[in-house]
């Protein structure tokens, strides 16, 4: 008997052991947030200290992307690893499918406990909870600065008080409550930096003495697409209501610049609130002792567009639009401060994450786990990527984008989506000598042979994933099906 009690307690040793050695996840993602809106991405003015200090203490990704710039089509690559065309989430308003595995439900099934607080965004008119989440909370559509209705796992109730310190104050209570031998995953989505722009009152003056004008590409549009001259005076344009900040509009006089200092004034006040959080979950974890055994991530959805080109918002292909930032803590990953120069994109963050927990894998994705690249350099890492949105009818300021990003090139076109010719002027940079996109090369006959040349990867990558970019649909032939994943033929 006395055997059989030693060999159950070491058994129950060796299992506490291994949760030991499982890490916790924290996965903190914001909407919408620019990377030079915080101080570690080079923000002269934002100040955030907290964040900041993640980078310091991990690896920050210098150069991130979302392969569609949109909410709820990124917040699918990153859960799923998959591009949205794979996943299924196509717009602002398609649910994540129940079916499909996420990291978070990898986890779950690996023995972790997990939550998801705030912003989901997928399913607008949804707030029911999600499978792979042992608690979800979440809310219907955008959710409010102030005062949001929130399904608290299946009870709806107002909470009062400002977004940014109830959806923290919301995940806080539920890891106080977590078992020290089992793993955990918590997940916490920021509205914030999302429109519309509301800051606490302790920030709400922060930056009036900065002044902001209109960056200087907004009067740069000769060698532009047609579409984005249009754009200018809509709802997607510098010259528009500015997510309500402009309360008469188009308003193109230079007087009018003043709203579009206000508005950006507004949005750097809702991050430092969020530094805030940031700062309040870490000393928990620093008072807990859990802080070197859990994986700390900071990222964004998706970039935006703060008048570059003469527009605000997002969705198109131009830097703005596409980068994001990407913090990662995680002395499983590096003990010392690094910064990645590579490419990295939102579909490798799930198998990151899990490679990084010792979870079995996503078959069958279209992101790569970077966890080589940061630790010891990876030779093989991707040199080149392709970004994909479609038209959509609600906000018809943006055509269909279809476009490629090498290391130092950018190609950009816009098809139609009936197999006719583009309606719309190609855009072609040079990056390395022209980071702003300043200049058009589009039109110049001795770049014929880089446009073949950067057309010709557009059309591979796409290949990849299902997609042949003559007809941006599936591949007929029934020989190319059969080389290719199921997960990337969907």
């Amino acid at each position: 008997m006395s055997r059989l009690l030693a060999l159950l307690f070491t058994s129950f040793a060796l299992l506490q052991s291994s949760f030991a050695a499982q890490p916790n996840v924290l996965f903190i993602l914001c909407d919408d947030l620019r990377p030079d809106a915080l101080g570690c991405y080079g923000s002269k003015h934002v100040k955030t200290p907290n964040i900041d200090r993640l980078a310091n203490e991990g690896v920050r990704f210098a150069n991130t992307f979302c392969t569609t710039s949109l909410c709820s089509p990124s917040r699918g690559s990153i859960l799923s690893g998959l591009y949205a065309h794979a996943h299924g989430v196509t717009n602002n308003f398609t649910e994540y499918p129940a079916t499909l595995r996420s990291f978070p439900s990898v986890l779950h099934d690996a023995g972790y406990a997990t939550a998801y607080f705030g912003k989901y965004h997928m399913g607008e008119e949804n707030d029911d909870p999600r499978p792979g989440y042992d608690t979800f909370v979440t809310h219907k559509g955008q959710g409010k600065y102030y005062d949001t209705e929130w399904n608290l796992n299946g009870k709806r109730e107002v909470i009062k008080g400002y977004y940014t310190n109830v959806v923290t104050d919301l995940a806080m209570d539920w890891l106080k409550q977590q078992s020290a031998n089992k793993p955990w995953c918590a997940c916490i989505g920021h509205k914030a930096p999302h429109s519309f722009y509301t800051p606490e009152p302790k920030y709400e003056h922060s930056f009036d003495d900065v002044r902001v004008p209109y960056p200087a590409t907004a009067f740069m549009l000769d060698d532009k697409p047609e579409w984005i001259k249009q754009r200018l005076y809509t709802w997607h344009g510098i010259y528009g209501p500015l997510f309500e900040w402009r309360k008469k509009f188009p308003d193109d006089s230079p007087a009018a610049v003043k709203d579009f200092e206000n508005m950006v004034h507004g949005y750097w006040g809702t991050v430092l609130s969020v530094d805030d959080s940031v700062a309040r979950v870490r000393a928990w974890l620093e008072e807990t002792k859990q802080l070197d055994n859990t994986i700390i991530v900071f990222m964004g959805d998706n970039g935006l567009l703060e008048g570059e080109d003469g527009m605000v918002d997002k969705r198109t292909a131009h830097e703005a639009s596409l980068r994001i930032p990407l913090i990662m803590r995680a002395p499983q990953l590096t003990k010392a401060a690094k910064v990645i120069p590579q490419q990295v994109l939102t579909v490798d963050v799930a198998p990151s994450l899990l490679a990084l927990c010792g979870a079995p894998p996503m078959a069958n994705i279209h992101g790569k786990s970077f966890v080589k690249l940061v630790q010891s350099g990876d030779p093989d890492w991707r040199k080149s990527w392709f970004y994909h949105y479609n038209y959509e009818k609600q906000f018809p300021y943006t055509p269909n984008v279809r476009a490629v990003r090498t290391d130092d090139w950018k190609f950009i076109h816009y098809p139609h989506g009936d197999g006719t010719a583009d309606k719309h002027m190609a855009e072609l940079y040079d990056l390395k000598n022209d980071p702003g996109e300043t200049k058009n090369l589009i039109g110049k006959p001795e770049m014929a042979g880089k446009i073949e040349e950067l057309q010709a990867e557009l059309a591979k990558l796409m290949l990849a994933t299902g997609l042949d970019s003559k007809t941006d649909k599936m591949p007929i032939d029934e020989g190319v099906k059969s080389a290719l994943p199921d997960a990337k033929i969907r």
